[in-house]
């Protein structure tokens, strides 16, 4: 340990990196720091519009945390759905990305928008003093965005959530940003298909993984554990993300498969014959991985905080299925 120690240092000497706790299974995945009581978290807002009565009872949590709170100025903004133009939205961000006091950046909420700023931002400071990045749903541009800069992020619920999540969910979020172990195990499901493995964990919002696709944000899968969810769906959509993210090598050398919440999904007049579930196990009926559905991520009351870039033990029995970072 001692000479892994020294190589940390060196790790951070060499690249600029101050404080910053260095993966022991990934070397090159980076944690940033975790936070301790007076650290600040900012608000903002990179998609649709949201307004500070909205996000007050998340600002009450982080101060009941002991954290100090900077509220970006989207909050309150407005261009039509926007938090603002793509240049306010853009400066906000920026701003936030580059202030060192900072140690996480919490997004307000999601809807659209996040991926027409992210060419915009400059994130040369952000990997000198990396911060937490925490969202889920649109936020999933900036979460593939930044593991391909090779640094973790927390997939976790958002301001806008804060009053109708369960207390398991903000538990989930607090633990995992003050550095407290997490793990977590559920019931199974008749549909999962049982086994061990582990990888590092990635992914995000199903429509905007398809939608990164032939970018530079989109992501490698080959010898990691996918996490996918959605919102509001029509069912053929599905089937057509998921049949371009095989087409596009997605399943070829992945190690694992965990399903979110498949919430409000849509069928037509004539139906299409397989729900959710259904239509990915048959897309990836070759695949000899594992894979765990109705885990509590996504668009849900019980939205439970991942840690994506960060390795996983999975394992899914016929009984109960569990994950452990």
């Amino acid at each position: 340990m001692q000479k892994y120690g020294l190589f940390v240092r060196k790790v951070n000497s060499c690249f600029g990196f101050r404080n910053l706790q260095v993966d022991l299974v990934n070397l090159k995945m980076i944690q940033p720091t975790y936070l301790q009581k007076n650290d600040t978290v900012a608000i903002v807002s990179t998609a649709r519009k949201i307004s500070l009565p909205e996000i007050q009872p998340a600002i009450e949590l982080l101060k009941s945390w002991g954290l100090k709170v900077v509220v970006g100025e989207t909050i309150g903004f407005e261009e039509h759905q926007f938090a603002g133009t793509d240049a306010q939205r853009t400066a906000d961000f920026q701003k936030m990305l580059d202030n060192q006091k900072i140690k996480a950046i919490w997004c307000a909420r999601g809807g659209y928008g996040t991926v027409r700023i992210i060419d915009k931002l400059d994130f040369t400071e952000f990997k000198k003093n990396p911060k937490w990045m925490i969202g889920y749903s649109d936020i999933t541009v900036l979460h593939n965005h930044i593991h391909n800069l090779g640094f973790q992020t927390l997939h976790a619920t958002m301001p806008l959530d804060v009053e109708k999540n369960q207390k398991k969910a903000l538990n989930s979020l607090k633990k995992s940003l003050f550095g407290k172990p997490i793990s977590y195990e559920i019931n199974a499901s008749e549909e999962n298909k049982t086994g061990k493995t582990e990888g590092i964990l990635v992914g995000g919002n199903l429509s905007m993984l398809y939608s990164l696709l032939g970018s530079e944000t989109s992501i490698k899968t080959d010898g990691k554990i996918l996490f996918i969810e959605d919102l509001d769906e029509y069912l053929y959509h599905i089937d057509r993300m998921l049949m371009n993210l095989k087409r596009n090598g997605y399943f070829n050398h992945l190690k694992g498969l965990v399903v979110g919440g498949m919430t409000d999904m849509h069928d037509n007049a004539i139906p299409f014959g397989k729900n959710a579930k259904k239509i990915i196990l048959d897309i990836v009926s070759e695949f000899n991985f594992p894979i765990v559905f109705d885990f509590p991520a996504g668009h849900l009351k019980d939205n439970r905080a991942l840690v994506f870039g960060r390795k996983v033990e999975l394992e899914v029995s016929e009984e109960k299925t569990s994950i452990k970072f």
